[in-house]
Parts: C-alpha cells; sequence; structure tokens
C-alpha cells in the first residue's frame, strides 16, 4: 500500500514494533506508542494495506467421457427412479422402484451408455446410501462421478468402488495410482489391489509380497481375499508360505484357497488323509462305504488349516472328518465309480450326513458340475439341505438351475425356496417364474398372508419374466385385498421393467392391452 508523505498510516506502521513490544511487556512497563493507542486500530491498518498473494491454479476439469448418454426416455425413467418418491400404477398400486433401480444401472451398462451430468448427484447419493448399487453406479457416473467425489467427502466411496466393466480409460487409471498403495485408506488400497489382480495377477501377488510382514491381521485377511480371483499355480509358494501366518483367520483363508488350487501340495495332502479316513469296502451283500475319521488333530493338520478344537460345538471327529473331505479334491474318489454311483454307496448312519455335506461344500469349493449335480439328485428320505442345495445350485448352468428349482417348488411349496430362488439368476425362464406364481396362488387360496413370504415377492419383483404380467392381472382380479395388492403391485414392477428396458434399447414401449385365456391363466395380448 503506497501514501501521501507524512500520512499518519507511515507513522502507524514505525510504532507497530513498539505496540507489539508494549503488548508483551504490558503497558505498566511500556507504554503505548502514539500516535494509535488501540492495538486493534492498527491491525486493521496493517490488514487494509497487504497485497493480494498469487491466485490458486484454477481447479481442473473432469476428464472427458466419451461414452454415449441413454435416449431421452431412458434419462426421464432414471430420473423418476433416483429419487424417493411415490406415485400410482396400475389399479392404484405402486411398482416397487427400489427393485428397478439395480436393473436400469445394469442395463445401462451393458449398453455402455454414460450418466447425464445433472443426474450424477443424485445417482451418488443413491449410491451411498445403498452399497448393492455402488459397482454399476460408479461405472455409469464415469470420470465426473471420480472428479466430483475428489470434492465431496459423501461420495469418497467411489474412490474405492470397483465400476462394473470400468469402460472408460479415466475411471480405470483413477485406480491405477501406485500412491493409493502406499497412501490410500485402506479400502482404497483392497480396490487398488484387486483392480491390478484382474490387469497383472502375479504383479498384484508381488506387490502384496512386499508389505506383508507389515500389513495388520485383519488387513491380510483381506488381502489374501483378493487373490482368489485369477488363482493360478503361481500363487502356491505365497500361500504355502501364509500357512505359517501368526493370525488364525488368515492362515484358515490361506488354506481354503490352496484347496481350491488344482495340484496344489496342501490338496495332494488332504487327498492322503481322506484316503485314510473314506474307503470302498467290498461286502458279501457287495460294496459300502467305510467311514475312520481322525482321532486327533496333529501338528500337520493345523498347519494344514485344520482347527484343533471345533468351532461350532460339533464333535471333534466327525468336525475333523469334514474339514479334510471337503478339503480333498473330488477326483481323488473318481477310481471308486461316478458321483452318483459312490454316493449310493452303503455308509453308516453315523457318518452319512457328515459325509455328504463335507462333499457339498467341496463341489461349492472347486466348482465341480456332476458332484453338484448327483448332490442335488440324491432322493427322500434324505435330499441334500436346502441351504447346502442353494450353494450347489450355483454351481450348475443358468437354465439348469432355474429347472431344479421349478420342479422343487412343484413338490415342496415355497416354505423353504427363497435361498433357492435368490440363487436362480434375474430374469428367470418362464417355466420358473409360472412355478412361483402357482405356488402364490396355492397360499393365498388357501389363506396364507403375503407378508409371511415377502422374501420371495422381494425377489419375484427383480426375477419374474415379463411373460407372466397377463397372469398377474387375472390373479389380482380374482385375489382377496391383501394378496390382490401384492398381484397387482407385481404387475405393475414387470410393466415398468419392461418399459424401461425399451427405453434403453431405443425401441419404442408398447402398451399393450391384455385379456386373459381360456381357464383365465393363459392371457394373450389383444
Amino acid at each position: 500500500m503506497t501514501t501521501a508523505p507524512n500520512h499518519p498510516l507511515d507513522s502507524a506502521a514505525d510504532a507497530w514494533p513498539d505496540l507489539v513490544t508494549a503488548a508483551l511487556l504490558g503497558t505498566d512497563r511500556r507504554p503505548v506508542p502514539a500516535p494509535l493507542d488501540r492495538a486493534a486500530t492498527l491491525a486493521l491498518a496493517r490488514r487494509a494495506g497487504l497485497r493480494p498473494g498469487p491466485a490458486a491454479p484454477p481447479t481442473p476439469v473432469a476428464a472427458a467421457d466419451h461414452r454415449p448418454p441413454p435416449p431421452e426416455p431412458a434419462r426421464q425413467r432414471l430420473a423418476m427412479l433416483l429419487p424417493a418418491r411415490s406415485g400410482s400404477g396400475g389399479a392404484g398400486q405402486l411398482a416397487n422402484l427400489n427393485e428397478l433401480l439395480p436393473q436400469w444401472l445394469a442395463a445401462a451398462a451393458r449398453h455402455g451408455y454414460r450418466c447425464p451430468a445433472a443426474l450424477v448427484p443424485p445417482l451418488l447419493d443413491a449410491a451411498r446410501a445403498r452399497s448393492e448399487l455402488r459397482p454399476d453406479a460408479v461405472a455409469l457416473a464415469g470420470p465426473l462421478g471420480r472428479w466430483l467425489a475428489d470434492r465431496n467427502p459423501d461420495w469418497r466411496f467411489v474412490l474405492r468402488t470397483p465400476g462394473t466393466g470400468e469402460r472408460d480409460a479415466a475411471a480405470q487409471s483413477a485406480g491405477q495410482d501406485p500412491r493409493l498403495w502406499q497412501e490410500g485408506l485402506f479400502a482404497e488400497r483392497v480396490t487398488y489391489l484387486t483392480r491390478l489382480r484382474r490387469r497383472d495377477p502375479d504383479a498384484a501377488r508381488e506387490l502384496l509380497r512386499g508389505s506383508w510382514a507389515s500389513e495388520r491381521a485383519e488387513d491380510r485377511l483381506l488381502f489374501l481375499d483378493a487373490l482368489q480371483e485369477g488363482l493360478a499355480a503361481g500363487d502356491e509358494p505365497f500361500l504355502e508360505a501364509a500357512l505359517n501366518d501368526r493370525a488364525k483367520n488368515v492362515r484358515a483363508t490361506a488354506a481354503e484357497l490352496l484347496a481350491a488350487l488344482p495340484g496344489s501340495a496342501l490338496a495332494g495332502r488332504m487327498a492322503l488323509r481322506a484316503r485314510d479316513c473314506v474307503s470302498v469296502s467290498a461286502t458279501e451283500a457287495g460294496s459300502r462305504l467305510t467311514v475312520h475319521p481322525p482321532t486327533a488333530c496333529d501338528p500337520a493338520m493345523q498347519h494344514d488349516g485344520i482347527p484343533a478344537a471345533s468351532p461350532t460345538g460339533r464333535a471333534e471327529r466327525a468336525f475333523w472328518l469334514g474339514e479334510v473331505i471337503a478339503a480333498a479334491p473330488l477326483d481323488t474318489w473318481a477310481v471308486h465309480g461316478s458321483p452318483a454311483e459312490l454316493l449310493a454307496l452303503p455308509v453308516s448312519d453315523a457318518w452319512q450326513q457328515d459325509l455328504r455335506d463335507a462333499w457339498a461344500r467341496a463341489a461349492v469349493r472347486q466348482g465341480d458340475v456332476p458332484w453338484a449335480r448327483a448332490l442335488l439328485a440324491l432322493p427322500a428320505p434324505d435330499p441334500i439341505p436346502v441351504g447346502s442345495a442353494a450353494k450347489l445350485l450355483a454351481v450348475l448352468p443358468t437354465d439348469e438351475r432355474a429347472r431344479w428349482a421349478a420342479e422343487f417348488l412343484a413338490g415342496h411349496g415355497l416354505a423353504e425356496a427363497f435361498q433357492l430362488l435368490v440363487a436362480c439368476p434375474a430374469p428367470w425362464p418362464e417355466e420358473l417364474g409360472r412355478a412361483v406364481l402357482d405356488s402364490l396362488e396355492q397360499i393365498a387360496e388357501t389363506g396364507g398372508y403375503p407378508w409371511s413370504h415377502s422374501g420371495v415377492v422381494g425377489v419375484a419383483e427383480r426375477a419374474l419374466p415379463p411373460q407372466v404380467e397377463p397372469e398377474l392381472a387375472v390373479l389380482a382380479d380374482h385375489a382377496v385385498p391383501a394378496w390382490a395388492e401384492t398381484f397387482a403391485r407385481l404387475g405393475a414392477t414387470l410393466r415398468l421393467r419392461a418399459a424401461m428396458l425399451a427405453e434403453l434399447a431405443g425401441r419404442p414401449v408398447q402398451v399393450a392391452v391384455r385379456a386373459a385365456g381360456p381357464g383365465g391363466r393363459s392371457g394373450r395380448p389383444v
């Protein structure tokens, strides 16, 4: 600041050091200098004379996103699905918008669209509230979403969420900065390792090996989980070393990964133990399985991930037997015949269920389709439990899962079917959709309540095929009020789903008036 000669502020500026001294020593020892006797006045004068500092660098713009936006009708549909809003559907009922939003995002990802810029903030808000939306939402938001996340702490999850597909280069490069591994939050480091594992499995393993000794036990466990993707023979030495980790959970996870690795030394050791535990014996009545569970959990077994004490409260010998059989390669038993032939052999009732449960775990871990089929085909009175069946279904091809679930519904109804239906990807084939509707209709006719089956109804809203929508309209017309509302809601959801998929594909949305066919259950477009 410049002033005229002999301006009062010149002498004020000269008085500043004396004023500071008076403030430090006290005015009783050093008087306040003239011409200003008030510190605030002089401080204000000094501030008024400050020259502006250098300007801050301009904020960088978001990287370009060259993906096309969705068609305008689809953009309007997304705007409708994102807010927590209500509206009216057919017959006064609402479609379930919460179930439709994940399907819209997944379909948009398949088409390779980007999110319209104005809708990125509400999309990120929705993904913040619902973690299951995040992979598709982050991919759809693309570089603009990551740019916004750098500036809004509420959206920091974007920076540590791998987007599904990650089609845009900017989204990929944002997760490839090596500084994230050294300086990032734990979740960001997991994301970095996961992305690197997909791109270069060996480099990801070696990166983890370099910092392994300095990581916390709980972090080592989750980092080890990242190696499940792309598991290969080159990972075996690292996993074998992890069997000696000081953390029990890390040792158990390493053992599980080695058991799933074909040809690993641990799998071979488990195969030897399994043959000691289970053999095929010839008797006058024919062949049978003879079971000799381990009598102790020796140090070698503990080294390979088998706990010395059962954590589940089961008898220790039964627990050790299950751990050995579940970790042994299923081709260990090929010399005795096919899975179906082996399962048909008689075995002591004391060990039959333990043996079958362990084989089911092995089939899921190893993704063995013939064993999964054989276990699912076990007849009454000793079928595979529903919980195990749901996991085994995930091993089968998609269409085979749906057929098996439809047959189960025909024989058992919906009482135990929820886990099985979840294992069948959406949308269901028409056969399964109709089987679910038949079961719901039977429950409605026998006086059951829809809220007692809310889990199945929720899965149906995601997965019922559009072809069954006319039947839902007929069911809604003939059901008691509580079920009429449920069927109407399902029908509205199906109509809205069909419309939104047509909009995303750029097809005209066709509104069809449908009438029930003969018997009321086979509706056809009019």
